[in-house]
């Protein structure tokens, strides 16, 4: 009975002003990679998992598309339109919205396969080390962190400042591969926009990387009841249940354990990311 309470009152502070139905919460989410984003289906079942480990009905409404760094000027203004968004965690991030310091990916977005052209399938076979790597080009968006990750490596990066430019942009040889997260990459390779293109075989590319949602500084209240809520997931082991439901097969699939494995620092992470629990990442 307690606990029931407990979820009611702060379902009261939870609520924003003006609305009727004060048993409901609205998060607004951004749609950084607009409705293909391959993350999208695991995201809202990890919200719609945090709010049910709080008793807390939640009606997750998508904002308008826009790019990352959109997204976060917009969380950051007082009414920017959205509540929420998820990806990589920075600094520079974590310093002007509210991180939940959960990895929603278990660090997967840090785990790197590449895209390549299809008429030059052995383009990363004879990779082995960061200096090797570093005669061919990479392609990223710019406002990716994954860019400055890439550069201080000393890795060479060709950057668009559109996500969907760097498909046709690798179909013209225009740089040699495109590094993308284990979560992304198969989807990727199977949509009409990558034909032309095959995931590399060879090679993984491996840094410290979060996933978080962030959230609007003026929902702190938001901000607990979620971490709140992902806590209780990862204690009674239904996070872990969730991942692997939309992650195990790919997993298999892509066969990390089996590749050449190149290490990258990650310059852009947080002192406060919590990389000594290892519960939270995932391990090959």
């Amino acid at each position: 009975m307690r606990k029931l309470l407990a979820a009611f009152l702060l379902s009261l502070l939870l609520v924003q002003p003006g609305r009727a139905d004060v048993s409901v919460q609205l998060v607004r989410y951004a749609l950084v990679s607009g409705q293909e984003d391959p993350h999208l289906r695991y995201m809202l079942a990890l919200l719609q998992l945090a709010c049910d480990e709080v008793r807390l009905r939640c009606q997750l409404q998508a904002a308008s598309a826009m790019n990352q760094s959109r997204a976060l000027v917009q969380l950051a203004k007082p009414d920017g339109g959205i509540d929420l968004f998820w990806g990589m965690t920075s600094t520079e991030r974590e310093q002007q919205v509210l991180p939940i310091r959960i990895p929603l990916d278990k660090g997967l977005l840090g785990w790197r396969v590449a895209l390549v052209n299809a008429g030059a399938p052995e383009r990363l076979a004879g990779i082995a080390n960061v200096r090797q790597l570093a005669g061919l080009l990479a392609g990223q968006v710019a406002d990716w962190p994954d860019t400055a990750i890439l550069r201080h490596a000393g890795l060479k990066v060709l950057t668009s400042q559109d996500y969907g430019n760097l498909f046709p942009m690798l179909q013209r040889n225009r740089f040699d591969y495109f590094p993308r997260s284990v979560i992304e990459v198969q989807n990727e390779a199977s949509q009409p926009q990558a034909k032309g293109l095959v995931i590399d075989s060879h090679l993984v590319l491996h840094y410290p990387a979060a996933m978080y949602f962030f959230v609007s500084p003026q929902q702190p209240r938001l901000a607990q009841v979620l971490e709140k809520g992902l806590r209780l997931a990862l204690k009674d082991g239904r996070f872990n249940q969730l991942f692997q439901r939309y992650n195990g097969q790919m997993l298999t699939q892509l066969a990390l354990a089996k590749r050449r494995e190149i290490r990258l620092d990650n310059p852009l992470l947080p002192a406060a990311t919590p990389l000594q629990d290892a519960a939270l990442w995932y391990h090959p």
